[in-house]
């Protein structure tokens, strides 16, 4: 089976943390770019190529999508990862910049949950877990903040352990932020049922609570 698929946005610029694990690579648009910079060889690139205006190789599979379209960049690569079986999705600088983008890659990977996959989005300030119906298990981040958010209405069954605010069997809805800003207490253990949950690891600006851990 399939495990990882790792897709470079155009968003904000993010290290590429552990993409050598990736079993495929898609970069889109300006994430060809991206992926340039940092010597990473994509499997498949694709876009409607308004952020990169730079020359295309020719031993790499191309993907022109039209300027027109319902699909942002990002969605359409997930499209691609999920029809080639992929469970396991990794989006590297699809965060920052353009509010809108960022709240389009949020609703791609509760697309992507919603057909079977788990999803990372890993940036420079912040890493997003998306996931349902099973656990997620982060070692204490020192200097970080720890969130949880329903993307669907609600989210049942959702505990939280190792935490200094714990939850226990509950229900997270989508409007009201219980779960804002919490820190750890040891490795934290995030569990959920039906929903999609999202577990957000913020840095905290210096002088925050969890700054004090280091």
């Amino acid at each position: 089976m399939k495990e990882l698929c790792a897709i470079i946005s155009g968003g904000e610029f993010s290290l590429f943390e552990d993409i050598e694990d990736a079993d495929y690579v898609i970069a889109c648009d300006r994430g060809y770019g991206y992926a340039c910079r940092c010597g990473v060889r994509p499997d498949l690139i694709l876009g409607d190529f308004d952020s990169y205006p730079g020359a295309l190789p020719d031993d790499i599979p191309v993907e022109r999508l039209p300027e027109e379209k319902d699909d942002t960049d990002t969605m359409h690569a997930i499209r691609r990862a999920l029809e080639r079986g992929f469970t396991s999705i990794r989006l590297y600088c699809a965060l920052g910049g353009r509010l809108d983008h960022l709240f389009a890659n949020l609703q791609s990977a509760a697309f992507a949950v919603k057909r079977g996959a788990s999803v990372e989005i890993i940036g420079n300030d912040c890493r997003i877990n998306v996931f349902s119906e099973s656990t997620l298990s982060l070692p204490e981040r020192p200097g970080w903040s720890l969130s949880v958010f329903s993307l669907t209405d609600c989210c049942r069954h959702v505990s939280i352990r190792g935490t200094k605010y714990i939850l226990d069997d509950v229900t997270v809805t989508n409007d009201f932020p219980v779960g804002t800003s919490n820190e750890w207490r040891g490795c934290a253990e995030i569990s959920a049922g039906e929903g999609i949950l999202a577990v957000m690891q913020c840095r905290m600006p210096s002088g925050g609570p969890q700054e004090k851990l280091k």
